[in-house]
């Protein structure tokens, strides 16, 4: 009995002994846990914004893309006997690309002609008949319908058998190539891609307060990324009617390629308009902007708080941006220690 007592007596112990730890434990680890007080300033640095002089040209980068792009499909079905062009090829207009299987067509075709020979001959044979009262007329009128729909059916072969040759709807490059001899062609089933380059589209984006300085069918400078000295003129063919989600328009531009096609579809490109207005404008440093690309924010100090505000951007060159709504000169922003700052957080700062 004594032994049981001093067994209990001693679990007891050592149960109290670890509860004791693990507290211990507990609050070393939470003395080594760094709370942040959310009231104490954060300090940061910050300017002071004024309107600035700006004389640099507006320049708008895009993508040149073609102007005619097509693949081309068969419009019957036909086994192919052979592909006369392969990916690069350039091709003219009503050139030959695929030839298909139409010996069966031809034969056909063959029947049908022997069919409307027999038919004419009955039919010059019924008439000399008809006219001496030797057979009734109406074996004469049935012989007649019967030879023109013989040559209907002769028309329908002739336009299968020319649909066998499948041709280029207009002249450029073949693209991509999609088959091979012995393959299966049907209509909807894609055989070649032809791309026309000779005239490209060059489309930009354009934010809503520079769209008045496109116009349409007016010319302008552009030039690709990768030729940057070959200057081409691209008029305007159409300004968007709808802003994309970033709030500017596309204006897309016709650009006649250069005579050696150099200038290649999914190139990059930019136009440029002369400025010769000196503008007075509210400049930031690039390093200011947080939140998105499609809603930009910059941290705005307002009696010794950073507060979260939305600005609208335009142009963008070097490492700064220009506004275009939402700040005004005097105002005070936030450009550097954004480390654990946030939406009304107390702040210190120096310029």
């Amino acid at each position: 009995m004594k032994k049981t007592i001093i067994y209990i007596v001693v679990a007891l112990a050592l149960i109290a002994l670890m509860v004791f730890q693990l507290k211990s434990n507990k609050e070393t680890t939470d003395n080594r846990v760094y709370h942040y007080n959310k009231e104490q300033a954060i300090h940061v640095q910050v300017i002071t914004l004024k309107l600035e002089s700006v004389e640099n040209d507006l320049s708008y980068t895009g993508t040149f893309e073609p102007f005619k792009e097509t693949k081309i499909s068969s419009d019957i079905q036909g086994k192919i006997n052979s592909v006369l062009v392969d990916a690069g090829s350039a091709v003219r207009k009503g050139q030959a690309l695929v030839q298909l299987d139409n010996s069966l067509l031809k034969l056909q075709l063959q029947a049908i002609e022997i069919q409307i020979e027999g038919l004419e001959a009955d039919v010059k044979r019924y008439t000399v008949l008809a006219q001496a009262d030797a057979i009734q007329g109406v074996q004469l009128e049935k012989t007649e319908l019967a030879t023109k729909t013989a040559k209907v059916q002769r028309a329908t072969l002739l336009e299968q058998i020319n649909k066998t040759t499948i041709t280029a709807p207009f002249s450029g490059i073949v693209t991509a190539k999609l088959t091979e001899e012995g393959a299966f062609a049907a209509p909807g089933i894609p055989l070649l891609q032809i791309t026309d380059i000779s005239s490209l589209k060059f489309t930009v984006n354009v934010p809503e307060q520079e769209l008045s300085q496109f116009e349409a069918n007016q010319i302008y400078s552009l030039s690709a990324d990768a030729y940057p000295e070959t200057l081409l003129s691209g008029k305007v063919i159409m300004t968007g009617s709808k802003a994309n989600m970033g709030n500017s328009f596309p204006v897309q531009f016709l650009v006649n390629n250069t005579a050696d096609f150099k200038i290649k579809s999914g190139m990059f490109g930019n136009v440029q308009l002369k400025n010769d207005r000196e503008e007075k404008l509210i400049i930031i440093p690039a390093s200011a902007i947080v939140g998105t690309n499609i809603q930009p924010q910059v941290y705005l100090v307002k009696n010794g708080k950073a507060i979260l505000h939305n600005i609208t951007t335009s142009s963008r060159f070097q490492n700064k941006i220009q506004v275009s709504a939402g700040l005004s000169a005097g105002d005070v922003i936030v450009i550097n220690g954004f480390i654990n700052l946030f939406d009304g957080a107390n702040v210190s700062f120096s310029n």
